[in-house]
């Protein structure tokens, strides 16, 4: 006998900032980005801090050249949800580590705009069938100590500015290990154009890539999330309380 699957409740949308986290250009445009525009649209103010240019990400594209288009590229997907700033903290992409310097980073960005909750992806051993990126893991892991360091003035001392201890949750997308759901049916359609904007990305993938067309995908994902939660399209996360 199988263990029930766990009902999964509503986000809690009684805040009105958010810092998203992630490692790469693209990684929040796979599913949460359609979240974050329903957020936006209540009026929630939301920065996007990535660790990473992406910039080891396309094989056929130099580093350099790389990591400015897909900093271009995010942040026109940036504002295809209604997010107007994009930081990257420069970080190496494929060699993300989850230390003290990426830490001291996260808690920085975190003192700076001073968010209520943090959004992130995934950062568990396996995504599916796979296993999970080694950045996103990284990320999700340094994440989740900076929310810490950045309440504590003795840690990284006025790296960023002041403490900051108001952060009461982290959302992570894609999880699966979900506890929480959100209704992004009027707001899918700018999550497929959020992941349109990652178009140096897309147009490297080879032919008959799971994702390479956003439009299906993402609509077949949220739609799938949604039948079992009662709505036409839903986006899943794991709450972590802080």
């Amino acid at each position: 006998m199988t263990d029930p699957q766990p009902v999964l409740q509503p986000v809690p949308e009684d805040w009105t900032r958010a810092l998203a986290v992630v490692a790469h250009p693209d990684d929040l445009e796979y599913g949460v980005a359609s979240a974050i525009a329903r957020w936006t649209n209540q009026g929630k103010h939301v920065v996007y801090c990535l660790a990473t240019a992406g910039e080891a990400g396309i094989d056929s594209v130099a580093p350099d050249r790389c990591a400015v288009l897909r900093q271009d590229d995010e942040r026109r997907s940036a504002a295809a949800v209604g997010v107007t700033e994009v930081e990257f903290l420069g970080h190496p992409d494929g060699l993300v580590e989850a230390n003290l310097v990426l830490r001291r980073d996260l808690a920085g960005a975190i003192r700076r705009h001073r968010p209520e909750v943090l959004i992130s992806i995934n950062h568990h051993a396996s995504w599916g069938a796979g296993i999970n990126h080694a950045d996103h893991r990284a990320v999700g892991t340094a994440l989740l100590d900076a929310s810490r360091d950045a309440a504590n003035r003795w840690l990284f001392p006025g790296f960023g500015g002041e403490a900051w201890a108001g952060v009461r949750f982290a959302l992570f997308g894609g999880s699966p290990q979900a506890t929480h759901w959100t209704d992004v049916s009027a707001t899918i359609d700018a999550g497929v154009a959020s992941l349109r904007e990652h178009q140096t990305y897309l147009d490297a993938l080879p032919d008959g890539t799971v994702g390479k067309d956003p439009e299906p995908f993402l609509r077949s994902l949220a739609a799938a999330a949604g039948v079992e939660l009662g709505v036409e399209a839903a986006t899943t996360f794991e709450l972590i309380e802080l």
